[in-house]
């Protein structure tokens, strides 16, 4: 069903952590930030560790997002999701997603993101994810253009029913990506880039976010 002449409900924002290593101090640091009212969802990420320690960074960060009424995503680690009683899990790759959803399903948010084509976003949806997430970094941290996420996000919105997020590099792409059509703008490194700007890059982020139409 197509978008056009459509008023688009207002993307929500979405908070993708840097590697966590000292889970306390980032804690510290995501509290005041998270403040900022509607944020969907955070997506936390952890540095390597032992399972132990990736249970005990996961258990620090959990409840002060849950309590603000927020979604708590672990990247990868489907387990431990359920162990510690998060809301689901980020998956990069058809086939890490199609491992997880045994897990994840159906009691939690199976997300897919690392989509290599067009193809793997549409199995994705077809398999079951919860969101699909387009724009986002790769391992070695280089992603698609703006343009190319545009493209990507206008086509999915117009043809799936399955929320879209955004992955924005910058407050600059925030704008163009929702008018494009995307349920959720995820931000990532652009509110974590330097110490004390995540309260008012995330509440930049949301101003941005003020009811914009989507684009026909």
């Amino acid at each position: 069903m197509t978008q056009q002449n459509k008023a688009a409900p207002r993307a929500r924002l979405m908070l993708v952590t840097p590697p966590v290593d000292d889970a306390a101090a980032f804690s510290d640091l995501l509290w005041p930030a998270s403040t900022a009212s509607d944020i969907a969802a955070v997506i936390a990420r952890f540095s390597p560790a032992n399972d132990a320690e990736l249970s005990n960074r996961a258990r620090t960060l959990l409840p002060r997002i849950q309590g603000r009424d927020i979604a708590f995503i672990l990247e990868g680690h489907a387990g431990l999701a359920v162990q510690i009683g998060a809301d689901g899990a980020h998956l990069s790759g058809i086939q890490a997603f199609r491992d997880a959803l045994p897990v994840l399903k159906p009691g939690r948010i199976a997300g897919a993101g690392g989509l290599a084509s067009r193809h793997d976003a549409m199995l994705a949806g077809e398999a079951g994810a919860d969101y699909v997430m387009f724009g986002e970094p790769d391992a070695a941290g280089k992603r698609p253009s703006s343009e190319a996420v545009i493209e990507r996000v206008a086509w999915w919105a117009e043809i799936f029913e399955i929320p879209c997020v955004a992955y924005a590099g910058s407050l600059d792409e925030i704008s163009g990506l929702a008018r494009a059509g995307a349920d959720f703008i995820a931000l990532g490194d652009a509110a974590w880039c330097a110490p004390g700007i995540a309260k008012t890059a995330i509440a930049e982020a949301l101003a941005r976010l003020s009811a914009p139409e989507r684009v026909g």
